[in-house]
């Protein structure tokens, strides 16, 4: 398989994958999302990447630093939409930084924003890059598109350390300042929060104030996870960037295991909550978490029921949409909530998962499926 070495290394291969909803398993996601993942592998390069334990093209990612481009994936993606009556937000991307280097070349996120858009679907980027200025004035255009952008920490070197593929602390910044000038909701994700790196909460607050004070409307915040399966991987990289003694204080603190996934003590997560809960409200702007659980006896409670402060986790209520001609409409009354719905406002019963024992994944065979009921 060839490797095309500009602007980053990669491989170009036919893809014949889906829209989906989230993975199966557990979840705190309020909200429906269709998955778009066009970039397999990421420039970024984050070492604590939970998407390094992901297999198939993820692995040669993770061990040889090559991503995959799904050829032709936007004209993919409006095929899919074209064979749908009944839709739920699109997530560029869950996994890999839609703007990241190879983006550069094929500018695919770019033609899925303006494919959703022009649909009149929502549609929502997550980003650690600079957002182009023609993807701002798209998710301008439509009523509940918006933008995530990810911003660990001020400190510009340790930045570099995190996230060293990503854009200049400042051009984060820049991000949300654009972003408000065209009226656009956006999210500041302090996500994930690393213990003994990123976690003084005089820095975080002063975090907190930048974003806010640039036009962020909406916090979101987690504490790192550490794959099982990479933990070594991880492991070496503290080690090698801040030291033995910042490492063994890690090991100590992560001692629970939840799933495939090694979490941080409840104790330190619930205090780290706590204080910036309160921080964020103080500021007038709302606060959720992401993927955060506790144990009680033999089962897993969702912290955000304790912690959020929004009706929906990203902040905003985007409705499901239902196509009407060529475009689609907010389902009438519908918040977005599916995860605690009861009333199915937007007319699919399965998706009011407030009820007991509601299924809490979907896949592009569900929306078709939901679909011709629709018809």
């Amino acid at each position: 398989m060839e490797i095309i070495l500009s602007p980053y290394p990669h491989t170009l291969t036919a893809s014949s994958k889906k829209l989906h909803g989230w993975w199966p398993g557990r979840r705190e996601c309020t909200g429906e999302r269709l998955l778009i993942n066009p970039y397999n592998g990421c420039s970024v390069g984050c070492f604590f990447c939970y998407a390094r334990s992901f297999p198939g093209n993820f692995q040669r990612w993770h061990t040889q630093g090559v991503v995959n481009v799904s050829k032709d994936f936007p004209a993919q993606v409006a095929r899919q939409l074209d064979r749908l009556r009944v839709v739920s937000c699109g997530y560029l991307s869950p996994v890999s930084d839609p703007f990241q280097k190879v983006n550069e070349r094929y500018g695919y996120s770019e033609k899925i924003v303006e494919i959703f858009v022009e649909r009149n679907i929502p549609i929502n980027v997550t980003t650690k890059c600079v957002i182009p200025e023609k993807v701002i004035k798209f998710l301008s255009l439509q009523q509940h598109s918006f933008a995530q952008v990810s911003i660990l920490t001020l400190k510009e070197n340790l930045r570099k350390v995190l996230s060293p593929g990503g854009t200049h602390t400042q051009n984060l910044l820049e991000n949300f300042a654009r972003l408000r000038m065209y009226k656009v909701f956006s999210v500041a994700r302090i996500d994930p929060i690393i213990p003994y790196l990123t976690d003084n909460l005089k820095d975080i607050e002063k975090l907190v104030d930048r974003v806010v004070e640039r036009g962020a409307n909406h916090i979101i915040v987690s504490v790192l996870d550490v794959p099982v399966r990479i933990k070594d991987y991880v492991w070496e990289k503290i080690k090698v960037n801040f030291g033995k003694e910042t490492l063994l204080k890690l090991m100590a603190l992560y001692k629970e295991r939840i799933g495939p996934y090694l979490h941080a003590e409840i104790s330190y997560r619930r205090e780290i909550f706590s204080a910036l809960k309160e921080i964020v409200s103080s500021r007038g702007v709302t606060f959720a978490l992401c993927m955060e659980f506790e144990r009680v006896g033999e089962r897993l409670r969702g912290l955000n029921r304790e912690f959020m402060t929004s009706a929906n986790c990203d902040g905003m209520d985007v409705p499901i949409y239902v196509r009407k001609n060529f475009r689609f409409s907010p389902a009438y009354s519908c918040k977005g909530n599916c995860l605690n719905c009861e009333e199915a406002l937007c007319g699919i019963e399965e998706l009011a998962m407030g009820k007991p024992g509601s299924r809490k994944d979907w896949k592009f065979s569900d929306y078709r499926r939901w679909s011709k009921m629709l018809e």
